[in-house]
């Protein structure tokens, strides 16, 4: 727990480069094309997130909630909002099925959309692994879920402007960091 303390204070103080703003106008339009309405505690989840996606400091941000209460979506929609200012999301869980749940998911999500979306986990042929980090490490993808192998050693991103954990009680300290 002080660690995790320690790693926060430290993110907070540090700056983030100059970084577009989020549309709001284009994120809006998306969320009026999905066909439910956020609640109010997604709604208010969101408008958090993107003010701190909008400050200067470095966002660390728990977002929890009961089973079936939207988290995903609200993790969704900062990811579009993220790849509307033109950077790269991750989206890390921790079993190669709840990674490939999470990607169907956000494949359909996102159907009609302009953006990429790529998977990594560590069941994978070489050849999808070595398509996927071409794809990471030249901007080609602007999302891409996968287990802990999304942060191993070779996996480089073009312009990773946010970090999503989900379940991170899951993971080891020094997968959290």
């Amino acid at each position: 727990a002080l660690r995790n303390q320690i790693v926060r204070g430290e993110n907070r103080a540090l700056l983030k480069d100059r970084r577009r703003q989020v549309d709001r106008e284009k994120l809006e339009t998306f969320i009026k094309s999905l066909p439910y309405a956020l609640t109010s505690d997604q709604r208010q989840a969101l408008e958090e997130g993107l003010t701190d996606m909008d400050s200067p400091h470095v966002m660390y941000r728990l977002l929890q909630g009961d089973v079936g209460t939207g988290k995903t979506l609200v993790a969704a929609l900062l990811a579009y909002a993220n790849h509307l200012r033109s950077e790269q999301t991750a989206i890390m869980a921790p079993t190669d099925a709840l990674a490939r749940q999470h990607f169907d998911t956000l494949k359909a999500l996102f159907q009609g959309t302009n953006m990429e979306i790529g998977l990594l986990v560590g069941n994978m042929s070489a050849e999808e692994r070595h398509n996927v980090l071409e794809d990471l490490s030249d901007g080609t993808l602007d999302l891409v879920v996968g287990t802990h192998a999304l942060f191993s050693k070779g996996v480089n991103y073009a312009y990773l402007g946010l970090a999503v954990i989900d379940e991170q009680h899951k993971f080891g300290v020094n997968q959290r960091s």
